[in-house]
């Protein structure tokens, strides 16, 4: 028996906006029946679990000790750049000289995440 990765639940003090966000990022919708004032939110990725948005009273008080990492379509540093402007903010920069390396972002309720290399850039710095 197996048990089935059916959501990725994050919990933050405003659902709707940080679900917005992450609407945005990931470039797929929020649940159509989710609105403004919404404690409860989702947005369904395609092949995987959903991005569950859950809203509770306290706030986040020490790093994630889980997160996601984010492969991008385009480049590492053009989606970097990508989500700065959405409203992500830099937590620390692990890009390396010789191309290797990812960066650490936050998301608007301070959530971590990673911007890993595209896949079309790890085969180059791999030939």
């Amino acid at each position: 028996m197996a048990s089935t990765l059916t959501n990725i639940a994050i919990d933050c003090a405003d659902a709707y906006r940080l679900a917005q966000f992450w609407a945005e990022v990931t470039g797929h919708p929020l649940d159509p029946e989710d609105g403004p004032g919404s404690e409860e939110t989702e947005i369904m990725l395609p092949g995987g679990p959903a991005l569950y948005f859950n809203q509770v009273p306290e706030p986040k008080s020490v790093k994630n000790r889980l997160h996601l990492c984010l492969r991008p379509d385009t480049s590492r540093d053009a989606e970097v750049q990508r989500l700065l402007e959405l409203g992500a903010t830099l937590v620390a920069d692990r890009r390396k000289p010789d191309g290797w390396g990812w960066v650490v972002l936050a998301d608007p309720e301070g959530n971590e995440f990673c911007v890993l290399l595209a896949e079309s850039e790890r085969a180059a710095l791999s030939s």
